[in-house]
């Protein structure tokens, strides 16, 4: 019988070489296609489970083949949430049920999805980040507007600066996307004080018309009202003829719609043409588009104007709008000296808004707010308005002592609206809470983007999705009510990896940024996301590098280290999800060093140059660079990547519920079992060396060897130690383990190599090999001569530490 040893060396030394031959045998290989050709076909859990020969494949592959019977267990097991610490595969203590579980995604959320979870997460904070970048321009665009405005010298100059001319248009509602050139500039140049000026003659009569079309249609709605109150009250007559009266009702109602829709459609066009005079006013060119000498394009009160009219037209309050009300606040806090002066201005809504917005108190009428801020301040007085408002009792006396108005609206002599503390505090309160609509809108939509994209089917049904396609194309700077629908589905069926495509050729990253946020094919239809890793891949080599990182920290150190693990793998996380090649990726030293150190590489081992070639590689093409490297690590980390070779990244390939290092790992699994069994046929010592070698760079600690009998028995057969030690308390066993074996050791092939060769002699021994064995002969102290097998066993041996 040949030893252990020699046995187990045999197939060390060329490891890949065997597991070849393995692969080449009739049965491997047959039950290796037929797995690879059929598990992209399934589903469900139940499918895998009712294909015995997928199913007794996986098992075998990760050492459970004495559990194929138990479906029900290894159902419970594959449904397992891994992220969930309790859930049923985390709470079993034999790791390979954990391995099981990896193996699979059958909950995959990167499968064929408008988006994926990572891509809706981007959409949402490039949402947040748009709606910011937007509010905050506002206060941009007027600094800019107001630095721009007094160097312009005519109106050709003004309507030919994009950035000016669009401030304009926004204070004064004029449709960027309709305006003529010629009418603009001729507004622009007229006196409307001068009735022979282009505003007067070309605009005054249709807008005279227009307002006596409105007046009328008025009248028309008022009378048509009048009448059909008078004949429904007529229908309640004893005598009242009913068919007469309800066709005069009708009659009416037909009056009154035509008459709505009059008065709507002519005040729409009135207050078109009245933005126009507005304009007109706003500038002081002469008729030929020019200012005369020393005359700026705006006066300063003009130039304010413009200004709050710009700021009050966006549809967000930005910044630059709160700090205009503010101001308006302060001044008229200032010059107030009763409660009927502070809200005199128009119908005192914007004071009263400033107000409800500070306190928290909505929108007030001024009646309301009136007696609130002219209430009885005596708390023991139940009569006063204040102490009479229930629930909002706190809120409006927070408000009432905020102010200090008598109980008839006036103020005692010397005593301002608000002192300078008040008046802090109060504007305090409207900077903190003046977006707080804004944002409770932000998040309703939010929610609804997030909801109605589980509807999300086709492309068809995202153009026609309202919450869906209006908050996307908002996201990326997209107005949804000036790109048409066309151009937004040729933009996402275009394919991102053909630079001729369609969104390339629009050279606008805002289309690009909306084609590479979800996931249709040419004919629109769901696909796959285009990500460098899916969102198994990312969590198990973050897993895989928070584990590789603190296995053999000291207790003193695990901690602080664990931290600092788990800070890298948000890195990871992040900076992964916006890889778009293999470039990218080794631009990134901090990346490649993760996923290499995940894979238990040493990064000063493995250069960029091979780095790229790996990544490039085809796992599946037995020629390619990662499987003839000699190094399984390098296919399982071009598996587990989604890269050309070209090195761009590709979308993920469907593959039912195994990805490709998945799938990989799998049948890698297979073939080691298969080797294991076969050599444990022979010598089940050398089996169990296969083994310890197969787990031990995922060892993290003596009682991962603990927790496996099978490393357990190598251990102890290692290091002579006997099998009652299995007996002893856990911790007592750990301290054991500590003492003899050096965890870090395992993590390096040459110091594995010689405590697989130490166990490989000591196993012979323990079983009482033939006297064949060099170790047998040793230890026996036999007189027989020293063969070259024994020799080679004593040099490789290593001591106790």
């Amino acid at each position: 019988m040949v030893s252990t040893y020699l046995s187990y060396d045999l197939i060390a030394r060329n490891l890949q070489l065997s597991l070849t031959r393995v692969a080449s045998q009739t049965d491997v290989s047959r039950a290796a296609t037929y797995y690879k050709d059929n598990i992209g076909k399934v589903t469900t859990v139940d499918e895998f489970l009712d294909n015995d020969r997928l199913y007794q494949y996986a098992m075998k592959a990760y050492g459970l083949e004495d559990m194929t019977y138990a479906k029900a267990f290894m159902r419970k097991v594959l449904e397992s949430d891994l992220s969930d610490s309790t859930s049923f595969a985390n709470k079993l203590t034999d790791t390979r049920y954990r391995a099981f579980a990896q193996a699979f995604s059958f909950a995959d959320t990167d499968s064929a999805v408008a988006q994926s979870s990572y891509q809706t997460d981007e959409m949402v904070g490039l949402y947040t980040a748009t709606i910011k970048q937007q509010t905050d321009a506002v206060g941009e665009d007027t600094a800019s507007y107001n630095a721009k405005i007094g160097g312009v010298k005519t109106v050709d100059e003004l309507l030919s600066n994009d950035r000016l001319r669009n401030y304009v248009f926004s204070a004064f509602g004029i449709d960027g996307s309709l305006w003529s050139r010629d009418t603009i500039k001729q507004v622009l140049s007229s006196d409307t004080s001068d009735p022979d000026s282009y505003i007067n003659t070309v605009w005054g009569p249709p807008l005279d018309d227009l307002i006596a079309k409105y007046d009328q249609a008025q009248a028309d709605s008022s009378d048509a009202q009048a009448k059909i109150a008078d004949y429904t009250a007529q229908l309640a007559q004893p005598d009242a003829d009913q068919a007469d009266l309800n066709a005069k009702i009708a009659e009416q109602k037909l009056r009154l719609t035509q008459a709505n829709s009059d008065a709507s459609s002519t005040s729409s066009s009135i207050v078109a043409i009245s933005h126009y005079f507005d304009l007109a006013n706003a500038f002081e060119f002469s008729a030929d588009g020019t200012l005369a000498a020393g005359v700026s394009a705006q006066t300063a009160d003009n130039l304010k104007a413009t200004d709050e009219k710009y700021i009050s037209n966006q549809s967000r309050t930005s910044p630059a709008s709160a700090q205009l009300e503010t101001t308006y606040f302060q001044q008229k806090i200032a010059s107030a000296r009763s409660v009927d002066e502070l809200f005199s201005d128009g119908d005192g809504s914007r004071m009263a808004s400033f107000i409800g917005t500070a306190f928290g108190v909505g929108t007030l009428s001024l009646s309301t707010l009136k007696s609130i801020l002219t209430s009885d301040r005596d708390p023991d007085n139940a009569d006063s308005y204040v102490n009479q408002s229930g629930s909002n009792k706190e809120a409006y006396t927070r408000l009432l002592n905020a102010f200090n108005f008598n109980q008839d609206g006036t103020l005692d002599a010397g005593v301002d609206v608000q002192s300078g503390t008040q008046t802090k505090v109060t504007t305090g309160y409207y900077l903190v809470a003046y977006d707080d609509a804004d944002e409770a809108s932000d998040n309703l939509a939010i929610q609804r983007f997030k909801t109605g994209l589980l509807s999300i089917t086709s492309i068809d049904q995202f153009v026609s999705t309202p919450a869906v396609y209006d908050f996307a194309l908002q996201s990326v700077g997209l107005d949804p009510d000036s790109v048409s629908t066309k151009t937004i589905k040729a933009v996402l069926e275009s394919d991102l990896s053909d630079p001729t495509s369609y969104v390339y050729r629009l050279k606008d990253d805002r289309y690009l940024e909306l084609a590479r946020a979800f996931n249709f094919d040419s004919k629109g239809h769901l696909t796959t996301p285009l990500v460098a890793q899916d969102s198994t891949e990312v969590s198990k080599i973050a897993a895989d590098y928070v584990v590789a990182m603190t296995k053999n920290a000291s207790a003193a150190d695990k901690t602080r280290l664990q931290d600092q693990a788990e800070n890298d793998a948000l890195y990871y996380r992040d900076a992964i999800a916006g890889i778009d090649s293999v470039s990218e990726l080794l631009a990134d030293t901090k990346l490649t060093n993760f996923i290499l150190m995940a894979k238990g590489l040493d990064p000063a081992k493995v250069s960029k140059d091979d780095l790229k070639k790996i990544l490039t590689s085809d796992p599946s093409d037995a020629k390619s660079f990662a499987n003839r490297a000699g190094e399984p690590r390098f296919a399982e980390l071009a598996a587990s990547f989604n890269f050309d070779s070209n090195g761009n990244v590709t979308r993920i390939l469907a593959s039912g519920p195994q990805n490709r290092e998945q799938l990989l790992e799998t049948q890698n699994n297979y073939l080691q079992q298969s080797l294991e069994a076969q050599q444990g046929d022979a010598n089940p010592g050398v089996r169990l060396a296969l083994y310890f070698q197969r787990k031990a760079p995922d060892i993290a600690s003596a009682y991962d060897i603990l927790g496996d009998k099978a490393l357990a028995e190598v251990f102890r057969t290692t290091y002579g130690l006997p099998d009652s030690m299995a007996n002893m308390p856990i911790d007592e066993q750990a301290k054991v383990v500590e003492k003899f074996l050096k965890l870090s050791d395992l993590s390096d092939p040459t110091k594995l190599g010689k405590v697989l060769s130490r166990f490989s002699v000591m196993y012979d021994l323990k079983n009482n090999s033939q006297t064949s064995s060099p170790a047998l002969v040793i230890l026996q102290g036999s007189g027989t001569g020293i063969s070259q097998d024994t020799l080679l066993a004593i040099a490789q041996l290593s001591g106790r530490r």
